[in-house]
């Protein structure tokens, strides 16, 4: 599951980044707000799957 949620996370990054360069206006801003999510969401889940360390 940690597996997934990192590469989630990455390609979520790399969409998020690529959509400036790729959108322009309010398709853009969509986009950009769609992916930051699924990246907050991915990073809230490994967050929360980590191990505590003692």
């Amino acid at each position: 599951m940690k597996a997934l949620l990192w590469f989630v996370l990455v390609v979520a990054v790399l969409f998020n980044v690529s959509t400036s360069f790729a959108f322009d206006g309010v398709q853009q801003v969509l986009f950009s707000v769609g992916s930051g999510v699924v990246v907050l969401g991915s990073a809230v889940g490994l967050f929360l799957m980590r191990t505590k360390r003692a």
